[in-house]
């Protein structure tokens, strides 16, 4: 990812479309990756990201010149995202719940064994639950910085606070997981016995 992205925004100004499809391939790894921590579920990150790219990609067409030049990619994408993220959970509240079809069977994977697989497996499910116990700005903000790289003045950009909130989101983030850490631990080594 570049640190610098105005050639990505000279290109988008230029040709939306060619343009788009360069914003997309190098932001969207982050833009799953959050999506993927903040949904806690592969189906439902995938659908987010794509829903975010196409809500940016709309709002590009009624951009002016100047206002595309000024973006700040990565955070406006990830604000995008974290925002139709909150749309999706508040939908979700009004209508019945469904088993998704991806949770009905587990898909084969080459490559690592099973053992190592279901070890790795149950610590992101671990983690996963640990960031869901978050509240929501801290669970976002740990994410971003923690998990995305994200220096903190985007994490305030996309969070839409001071970097002196966002970095005290982070930290009470981090602080918290470690106290449901230390608590979950002695869980998870009578597991093994």
């Amino acid at each position: 990812m570049t640190d610098d992205p105005s050639a990505l925004l000279t290109g988008l100004a230029d040709d939306l479309d060619r343009g788009f499809a360069g914003l997309v391939g190098e932001y969207e790894r982050v833009v799953y990756s959050v999506a993927l921590r903040v949904s806690g579920r592969h189906a439902e990150a995938e659908d987010l990201a794509a829903e975010a790219f196409l809500r940016a990609y709309r709002a590009l067409r009624r951009y002016d010149r100047a206002r595309i030049l000024a973006l700040r990619p990565r955070s406006w994408l990830l604000t995008i995202l974290l925002n139709t993220w909150r749309n999706a959970i508040r939908d979700a509240t009004r209508r019945p719940s469904q088993l998704p079809l991806d949770e009905l069977a587990d898909p084969v994977q080459p490559g690592p064994g099973v053992e190592e697989l279901a070890e790795r497996d149950e610590s992101l499910r671990e983690l996963g639950d640990l960031l869901a116990r978050l509240p929501e700005p801290q669970r976002i903000a740990v994410v971003l910085r923690h998990v995305e790289g994200l220096p903190i003045a985007e994490v305030a950009a996309v969070l839409r606070c001071p970097e002196g909130t966002a970095k005290s989101h982070v930290s009470r983030g981090l602080r918290r997981l470690r106290a449901l850490y230390a608590a979950a631990e002695p869980l998870s080594s009578g597991r093994e016995a």
